[in-house]
């Protein structure tokens, strides 16, 4: 089977970018992070043991996308014929797609998730993803908490100051759920972050996890066991913003347009 034909099996179309989510336009950059945040999702090493051989499959039609995409020739004959060469395709599906995603992308150190944090904060990006929690979980603080980054009980009070700035420009419309808050509800968030802390640091002591690459990420999924969704959706960003940059040597003019996707999580 093709290239073609198993993107149609697996992602419903036949067309490259599609299958990563986004535009023809896209440039190296927005694809490299598109592949990423899809190969996450279907990592061998992070599906249940009865979904492994089909995720392995969807994980090696990624990389070979990925392959061709970020191949300035291979993209360009694409771009033009919307069909790939199967058989350069046979030779490439037998690679080990596990070294060549590692090749890619580095691990979340906890440096990393500082450095990330003090850039979020009071940034454009965390704003609009406040104004979208807030619309979508209707004013309610906990989906708000759930659903914005960072978005621990020590930053509400500052969250919420933005929020109500919002509420009086207009740009957000007032729940009563949101500015009449029962005091109760907040203490349950705080007594929940707080049990979640202490059940992450018993299971880090446990397994005798430090601040090594990866016992982080494994720390955290543990935590947030109950919101495993958002939380995959969060180390998906937070990842591609910290893989590693190799250098370029030549530029291509990207046709007009543009895409973009964003999701986060606390």
């Amino acid at each position: 089977m093709g290239l073609l034909e198993l993107c149609q099996k697996y992602f419903n179309t036949t067309n490259l970018y599609e299958v990563l989510e986004i535009s023809e336009s896209a440039t190296d950059k927005e694809v490299k992070k598109a592949y990423h945040k899809l190969s996450l999702k279907v990592h061998p090493d992070r599906v249940k043991e009865d979904e492994k051989l089909q995720a392995t499959e969807k994980f090696k039609v990624l990389g070979s996308i990925h392959a061709i995409l970020s191949d300035k020739d291979k993209r360009a004959i694409y771009d033009e014929t919307k069909s790939v060469d199967d058989e350069d395709f046979n030779v490439i599906r037998d690679r080990d797609w596990t070294i060549y995603w590692r090749t890619l992308f580095k691990k979340i150190t906890e440096e990393d998730i500082k450095a990330y944090e003090k850039e979020y904060t009071g940034s454009t990006e965390e704003r609009e993803d406040l104004k979208t929690a807030y619309i979508t979980g209707k004013g309610n603080m906990d989906y708000i908490c759930d659903h914005v980054q960072f978005a621990r009980s020590d930053q509400e009070d500052r969250l919420r100051e933005i929020l109500n700035e919002m509420i009086e420009n207009g740009e957000i419309p007032k729940y009563r759920i949101f500015t009449h808050e029962p005091a109760r509800k907040r203490q349950r968030r705080r007594a929940k972050e707080n049990h979640e802390a202490k059940e992450a640091e018993e299971w880090r002591k446990e397994l005798g996890l430090n601040n090594e690459p990866g016992s982080l990420e494994l720390m955290i999924q543990k935590q947030q066991k109950t919101r495993q969704d958002q939380m995959n959706s969060y180390l998906d960003e937070l990842a591609a913003k910290y893989t590693t940059k190799k250098p370029r040597t030549t530029k291509r003019k990207a046709p007009p347009g543009g895409p973009a996707a964003k999701t986060s999580k606390k």
